[in-house]
């Protein structure tokens, strides 16, 4: 099995070379980028995932995370930062990111911070209901044959919804398959997603839709 490919996007070279032996160390293989032009051009579809500092020189790191998603760029994306409150955690989510870790850090915690956003992202067998596939090893959508591009965070939504068509899966549970363990999601951001996830699906003409189930959460049918 190929070795995961990340990419570091660090602007300090010493904590860049730092990141990049630890996690060679680790069995990943790693590219490095020191600023958002940089990381924009590296990040391509043989990314397997991204650790993104929030503090870049020439940009914010939630910006080139927004850049990145609707340059169609699917790889998680664990970010960097020296500020961990809650609002800092909900923008980087809201961004399109996947994890959240605050320097300083243990380069354990963060080779395992990326094995689990690529569990998540990666792991499963594709669900197929007939005009509407969902493949979790290559990280597809397809709707009647067509791609659809989603962030790695509306794919494992629309995963644990597509497991158990027409029933009613909880707030909970949805938080748990689309955030880390530990994560501060506000329910508006949740909903903020499946309200996303509903629009793709609809402008892509699929047959399915996204109901919400009051009081409890949400259904795919």
């Amino acid at each position: 099995m190929t070795a995961p490919r990340v990419l570091i996007v660090e602007d300090d070279h010493g904590l860049r070379d730092v990141i990049a032996r630890g996690l060679r160390d680790e069995d990943f293989l790693v590219v490095t980028a020191a600023d958002g032009a940089s990381a924009l051009r590296a990040a391509d579809g043989s990314v397997d995932a991204v650790v993104l500092d929030v503090g870049l020189p020439d940009s914010d790191g939630r910006d080139v995370c927004q850049a990145m998603r609707a340059a169609g760029v699917t790889a998680p994306v664990v970010f960097l930062t020296a500020h961990d409150t809650l609002t800092d955690r909900l923008s980087g989510f809201s961004s399109g990111g996947d994890d959240y870790l605050a320097k300083p850090f243990h380069l354990s915690e963060l080779a395992a911070r990326i094995r689990a956003v690529l569990r998540r992202s990666g792991d499963g067998t594709a669900i197929d209901t007939g005009a509407v596939r969902l493949d979790p090893v290559r990280h597809e959508l397809e709707v009647r044959g067509t791609a659809v591009a989603l962030t790695p965070t509306e794919f494992r939504l629309l995963a644990c919804l597509m497991a158990s068509p027409g029933a009613a899966v909880r707030r909970r549970a949805l938080l748990r398959a689309g955030w880390p363990e530990g994560a501060q999601v506000s329910d508006n951001t949740l909903d903020q997603y499946l309200v996303r996830l509903r629009r793709k699906l609809r402008e892509a003409d699929a047959p399915h839709s996204i109901g919400t189930v009051r009081g409890i959460g949400y259904r795919f049918a």
